[in-house]
C-alpha cells in the first residue's frame, strides 16, 4: 500500500496521533530540562519562561518540536501500517 493510500485511511490518523502526542510531550520536556534544568529544579519558572519563550523564542521552540514530531509520527505510522 502506498503512502497516499495509507493517509486516506482513518486508522492511519488515529495511530499517527497515538505516536505524535507522547513524542511531542517527551521532546518538549527533554528540551526544557536540557535548556533550563537548574532553573526548573530551583523553581525559578520566570527565568525558564524568559529563556525559552521570551523575545519571540516561543516560535522556534514550539515550531521545531511540532515539525520534528510530525515527521517522526508520519514516518513511524507509515512504517508500521500494512
Amino acid at each position: 500500500m502506498s503512502f497516499i493510500e495509507k493517509i486516506k485511511n482513518p486508522i492511519f490518523w488515529s495511530n499517527f496521533f497515538k505516536v505524535v502526542i507522547p513524542f511531542f510531550i517527551v521532546v518538549t520536556l527533554f528540551s526544557l530540562f536540557m535548556n533550563s534544568w537548574k532553573e526548573i529544579f530551583a523553581g525559578d519558572f520566570t527565568t525558564v519562561s524568559e529563556t525559552n519563550f521570551g523575545d519571540e523564542k516561543w516560535k522556534s521552540f514550539w515550531g521545531i518540536k511540532l515539525f520534528i514530531s510530525t515527521l517522526y509520527g508520519l514516518y513511524i505510522t507509515n512504517k508500521n501500517m500494512k
